[in-house]
């Protein structure tokens, strides 16, 4: 027979049956150009949620997107009114302007990732639930996003809170005559009170117009199964208030668990991650990242009401999660460079670099002269075994990071760091 436990015990003997609650809710941060209709996204996608709030992030205080402790003028009792991210709970926050928030980042560290708000004021000592998916749009501090920079120099923002995210989206105002043609007519369709209708576009019809949005098809790329019509046809969208019924049903019924195979794709994915990712200077592939994958891939699933995540879904968070880091890994050449930390100096060639500049600055103070023209760079990079794919971008990048200055068309000033 057994034993009875003694009652001191039992808190200790129930521990092993505590589960550790896991965040399902992910964040997304856009990071672009203005004028790319950021802000019109956060708009709509806070009113397609069944519980959105939007807010801006150069008008919001801590106090107001987390709790704010106000006291009763009658009573004197001090009473707790609910900010942003507790009133989206189990529900989306989008915040624009996320980069003019000042020190007020401080305060979703927690709700993040905890996904809760603890308070300590006045006596008052409690933690309020905010598992809200956060939806954040920022512009680059120089007005235009710099490639040769990352993505927390881009927006002067600590890697603490950058890390929280499990995806970054670069968005670049870069011309393409077909896409400003059918921006410019959709404008103008719109200011002339028209349906907006691209005319001189080719309509190019495929054969299987019957097939549901929703049909994985296998040997198509995700970025051209999201392209539901061709330019310039006309379609029925799906109203927003039944898009809201459908996802507040998905997120209320549907509780997806990864299969075998998802898993087994999924962690094949995240050890080829930290094999790339093993330098001084890289940025380091943890287990949030693997997170991350996870509630993408449920998430997926969700969308389409499944109850088991597919490996067909786990391979479309991949395609995701490779374009979201080809924006934030690429250098100022286009390359993908893992060597290139996110949240450190954005540099690529880093070590070349410095050894150039050192070389430079040891020239400069033998001659007393700090003006070197082109050639005069090229021949110095010859002699240190210096190789680029382009020495002028090369050249470009330093001038873009302070150390050189650009004095005329092939002349450059050497700045004293």
């Amino acid at each position: 027979s057994k034993t009875q436990q003694p009652p001191f015990l039992y808190p200790f003997y129930m521990t092993h049956e505590i589960l550790i609650p896991v965040r399902g809710d992910p964040h997304v941060l856009i990071v672009g150009d203005p004028g790319l209709g950021k802000s019109q996204m956060l708009q709509a996608v806070c009113n397609v949620a069944p519980r959105g709030v939007y807010v801006c992030g150069n008008t919001s205080t801590s106090s107001g997107l987390t709790v704010t402790l106000s006291r009763d003028g009658a009573s004197g009792d001090f009473a707790l009114e609910a900010g942003a991210l507790v009133l989206g709970d189990q529900g989306i926050c989008g915040i624009d302007e996320f980069d003019k928030m000042g020190s007020q980042h401080q305060a979703l560290l927690e709700a993040m990732e905890q996904q809760s708000i603890s308070l300590a004021k006045a006596g008052i000592v409690c933690s309020l639930p905010a598992r809200t998916s956060i939806v954040a749009a920022a512009n680059p501090v120089g007005g235009h996003y710099n490639k040769a920079k990352t993505v927390s120099e881009n927006l002067k923002m600590g890697s603490a809170l950058l890390s929280r995210f499990d995806l970054v989206f670069i968005l670049l105002d870069t011309p393409n005559e077909d896409h400003d043609h059918l921006l410019s007519e959709h404008v103008m369709a719109i200011r002339a009170g028209k349906q907006a209708a691209c005319s001189s576009a080719v309509v190019s019809r495929t054969s299987g117009q019957d097939r549901s949005v929703l049909q994985v098809v296998s040997d198509r790329p995700l970025l051209e199964r999201l392209k539901v019509i061709s330019p310039g046809e006309n379609f029925d969208a799906i109203p927003h208030q039944l898009l809201r019924k459908y996802v507040g049903y998905a997120r209320q019924y549907v509780h997806p668990r990864l299969s075998p195979e998802a898993a087994q794709v999924l962690q094949e994915f995240y050890l080829e991650l930290r094999k790339q990712n093993q330098g001084a200077s890289s940025t380091p592939i943890t287990t949030r990242q693997l997170e991350s994958l996870i509630r993408l891939t449920e998430a997926r699933s969700r969308l389409e009401l499944r109850e088991k995540c597919t490996k067909e879904d786990a391979e479309d968070v991949i395609e995701i999660m490779k374009y979201s880091m080809l924006g934030t890994y690429s250098d100022e050449f286009g390359k993908l460079d893992f060597e290139r930390s996110q949240h450190g100096s954005g540099m690529s060639n880093r070590s070349q670099a410095k050894r150039f500049v050192s070389a430079l600055s040891s020239i400069a103070e033998r001659t007393y002269n700090n003006l070197f023209d082109l050639q005069q760079l090229r021949q110095v990079a010859k002699e240190l075994q210096i190789r680029v794919f382009d020495f002028e971008s090369f050249i470009e990048s330093l001038n873009d990071q302070g150390y050189l200055l650009k004095k005329g068309s092939r002349l450059y000033q050497l700045q004293t760091m």
